[in-house]
C-alpha cells in the first residue's frame, strides 16, 4: 500500500464506545478489542475511523484516540438513560450520521466497513450497499447461544435480536469469529456459509499485562499480603456469574473458618444486573462473608494489571463467553485461571496446564477446583509459568494480521461479485495490501503475501 495514499476503514461500534471504561455498563472486552485492533491497523498505515453513539454532551464529536485512529461520536438518541435494548430505535439516526460523514468525501473514501455486534451490523449492511464496499462483521456474542445457556434470573435476549443477527450473517461479506467454537456456532446455529467465516483470535496488550511484584501490587490496592486472593474481574450481571465466586468462597470458609481467604470482585453493574445493583453485597452478607469480600469499581488498565498480579487465582465463571479476554490478561500476568468450560474459554485456557476448566456451575465443583489449587502452591507456580508462555501467543498484532487477511478476502470477493449483486455498481477498484507485523513501508510482507 503506497505511503502517500493510505486506505481507510470505517469501524462501527454502536452500543458502546471503545474509549469507555471496561467493566462498567455495557463496556467490556469488545471495547478493548475495537480500540486495540484499530491502533494496530494504524501502525500498518491503515487509517481507522470508529463510529460510536455519543453518550455525553461533554465529549467532543471527534476524538483522536491514537495516531491514525479517530473516534466519531454520533448523535443518536439521548446522551444518557438509553438502555442497549432500546438502541434499535436509534439505528436510523446513527446510520444517518455515518452516511453523512462519508458523503463529505469522494467515493471510495472508506475501503471497507467492519461492524461489531449485531446493532452495528445492521448499520454496516446499509453502509455497505450505499458505499459499494465490503462488510466484515464480528458478532462477539450471539443471542441464540446466550439464550441456550441462560443464567438463573437473567433475561433472555429478544427474538428481534436473533432475527437481526441472522440478517447480518446473510448480508456480511466476511464473518470474523473469535474462536473455532464461535465459528461452529455461526455455521450450525445461524447457517453461515463456512467459506465466509474467518477465525481470528483476540489478543491482549502484552507490553502492559506481564508478571510483576505481587506484594507491591497488594500494597497498591490495600490488600493483605498474607491472604489468599481469588479475583473476579468483569461486568456484574448474571451472565458473568460473579455470585458463584462468593458462594464457592463461603463453602471453603465453612470447611476452614480460619483460612486467610479473600474474594476480590472488580466491576460494575451491567445488563440485568442493573435491576439489583447491590445484589452481590447483599449476597455476601447473606452468606456471612462480608468481611472476606472486597469490592472495587472497574479499574483503568494500569491499575487492572495490579489486580491480576495481586491475585492467587482469577475466576471466569461465565455462562457464555465468545472468548474471555480477562482469562488471557490474567495469564499474561502469570495468574492461573479457573473458568467455566463454555464457549471460547476452552481456547483461552489450557485445561490443567494454565488453569482449570470447570464443567457446569455447581458451587461444590467450583469450591473444589479453587480449593485444590489454593492448597497446592507448587502446582500454581508451574501453572503461572505456563500461563505466561500460553498468553504470549495472543497479541493484538497477531489479531490485526488475521483481520487484514479477512479484509483482503472480503475485498477480493467483492471484486468477483457477479453483475447484479449488491456491489456491482461502479466503484473504485480497490487493490489493497496493508503491511503486516514487522513490515516497514518500503519492505514486502513477512512470510506469505496477501492478494495485491
Amino acid at each position: 500500500m503506497p505511503a502517500a495514499a493510505p486506505r481507510r476503514i470505517a469501524v462501527l461500534s454502536v452500543h458502546t464506545s471503545p474509549l469507555a471504561q471496561p467493566g462498567l455498563g455495557d463496556a467490556g472486552g469488545m471495547n478493548v478489542y475495537v480500540l486495540q485492533t484499530a491502533i494496530e491497523m494504524a501502525r500498518r498505515g491503515v487509517e481507522v475511523e470508529i463510529f460510536t453513539r455519543a453518550t455525553s454532551s461533554a465529549e467532543p464529536a471527534v476524538i483522536a484516540a491514537a495516531p491514525g485512529v479517530t473516534v466519531r461520536n454520533v448523535l443518536a438518541g439521548p446522551f444518557e438513560g438509553l438502555a442497549k435494548e432500546d438502541l434499535p430505535t436509534q439505528l436510523c439516526a446513527f446510520a444517518a450520521g455515518v452516511l453523512r460523514e462519508e458523503a463529505r468525501h469522494e467515493p471510495g473514501y472508506y475501503a471497507l466497513v467492519h461492524s461489531h455486534y449485531w446493532l452495528s451490523g445492521q448499520v454496516g449492511w446499509l453502509a455497505r450497499d450505499r458505499w459499494r464496499v465490503p462488510l466484515v462483521h464480528t458478532a462477539h456474542t450471539l443471542a441464540a447461544v446466550k439464550n441456550a445457556a441462560l443464567a438463573t434470573g437473567d433475561r433472555p435476549e429478544p427474538a428481534a435480536r436473533e432475527y437481526g443477527e441472522r440478517q447480518v450473517v446473510v448480508e456480511a461479506d466476511r464473518l470474523v469469529a473469535n474462536t473455532a467454537d464461535e465459528a461452529r456456532q455461526l455455521i450450525e446455529v445461524y447457517a453461515a456459509p463456512a467459506a465466509k467465516v474467518d477465525v481470528v483470535l483476540p489478543g491482549a496488550d502484552l507490553t502492559r499485562y506481564r508478571p510483576g511484584d505481587r506484594s507491591a501490587a497488594r500494597a497498591e490496592l490495600g490488600l493483605d499480603p498474607g491472604e489468599q486472593i481469588v479475583a473476579f474481574i468483569g461486568r456484574i450481571q448474571p451472565l458473568k456469574a460473579p455470585d458463584l465466586l462468593l458462594r464457592a468462597v463461603a463453602r471453603l470458609l465453612a470447611d476452614h473458618p480460619s483460612r486467610p481467604l479473600r474474594a476480590l470482585v472488580v466491576g460494575g453493574p451491567s445488563g440485568s444486573g442493573r435491576d439489583r445493583p447491590d445484589a452481590l453485597i447483599d449476597l455476601a452478607a447473606e452468606l456471612g462473608i462480608t468481611a472476606q469480600v472486597t469490592f472495587l469499581p472497574p479499574q483503568p488498565a494500569d491499575r487492572l494489571v495490579q489486580v491480576y498480579r495481586a491475585a492467587d487465582l482469577t475466576v471466569v465463571p461465565s455462562h457464555n463467553e465468545s472468548f474471555g479476554l480477562v482469562a488471557i490478561e490474567a495469564q499474561a500476568c502469570g495468574t492461573p485461571v479457573v473458568a467455566a468450560d463454555v464457549g471460547g474459554l476452552g481456547t483461552a485456557i489450557r485445561d490443567g496446564v494454565t488453569g482449570v476448566l470447570v464443567p457446569g456451575h455447581q458451587v461444590e465443583d467450583w469450591a473444589a477446583a479453587i480449593g485444590a489449587l489454593l492448597a497446592d502452591p507448587a502446582r500454581r507456580t508451574a501453572m503461572s509459568a505456563a500461563a505466561v508462555r500460553h498468553a504470549a501467543q495472543f497479541s493484538w498484532a497477531h489479531t490485526a494480521d488475521g483481520l487484514l487477511d479477512s479484509y483482503a478476502r472480503a475485498i477480493e470477493g467483492a471484486m468477483r461479485r457477479p453483475a447484479g449483486g449488491p456491489l456491482s455498481r461502479p466503484r473504485s477498484r480497490v487493490r489493497w495490501r496493508p503491511r503486516r507485523t514487522g513490515e516497514s513501508r518500503a519492505s514486502g510482507p513477512r512470510g506469505g503475501g496477501m492478494p495485491a
